[in-house]
């Protein structure tokens, strides 16, 4: 016994009232549209990224961060990367940081002084700091001091 093959429709589709039950068409730009809808919506509700990282700053020629667990004590790293790693970048920093709460701001901290390797140097150190003390990553080159913005907890 053999099935034969099921007939395929060649001529136009018959009105909606003469279709099968469960049988939907639904056009491909209802379904396009419905997705870029979905993906928009997403997007939207999406937070909003920050124009800079916590803890960074931007120089003439490179960023400075520090990184660490704002508002405990941990490790914390203060990071310098020079936009144009050539010739001219080969100089020493000294990086550390500054603390402050609502009655003083600390003189800075010194993680030491390193020399850029291939246009960036990165120190870092454990730091004992309190829930309501800010920190801000500092660089001295030539006497000249450079910060990052304060972060708090």
């Amino acid at each position: 016994m053999t099935v034969p093959a099921p007939r395929r429709r060649t001529g136009p589709r018959p009105p909606a009232g003469d279709r099968p039950a469960g049988y939907h068409c639904v056009p491909r730009a209802g379904v396009t549209l419905a997705a870029l809808c979905l993906v928009a919506a997403t997007a939207g509700a999406a937070p909003r990224a920050p124009a800079a990282p916590t803890g960074c700053g931007d120089l003439a020629n490179g960023r400075l961060c520090l990184h660490g667990p704002v508002g405990a004590a941990g490790r914390y790293t203060t990071t310098y990367r020079r936009r144009e790693a050539g010739p001219a970048a080969l100089f020493s920093v000294r990086l550390g940081y500054q603390r402050k709460n609502a009655r003083i701001t600390a003189f800075p901290g010194w993680f030491g002084t390193r020399r850029l390797r291939y246009g960036s140097v990165s120190l870092g150190s454990r730091v004992d700091m309190l829930p309501d003390e800010c920190i801000r990553g500092v660089m001295e080159r030539d006497r000249t001091v450079f910060v990052t913005k304060w972060s708090c907890a």
